[in-house]
């Protein structure tokens, strides 16, 4: 699984790299957490609030942070 958090490197962009490392060890899953920082890349996934979250190339949350539970639940 290759996760990227999209994002200009904010506090808010931090804390759900925090909270997705979080959910990724409770599920015991193989997955690639990856930082994006870069706003042209970003552009490409449509996101326009950031930060968000990119699973297997698919936006699953843009615009705020997540909590590792319901991280959880869209990994599952």
């Amino acid at each position: 699984m290759n996760i990227k958090i999209l994002g200009g490197g904010c506090k808010n962009c931090e804390v759900l790299y925090e909270n997705t490392k979080q959910a990724v060890e409770e599920l015991g899953i193989e997955a690639t957490i990856e930082k994006v920082a870069d706003f042209v890349e970003i552009a490409k996934y449509g996101v326009m609030k950031t930060p968000a979250i990119v699973v297997d190339e698919k936006v699953k949350v843009s615009g705020r942070v997540v909590k590792p539970d319901e991280i959880k639940k869209i990994l599952k």
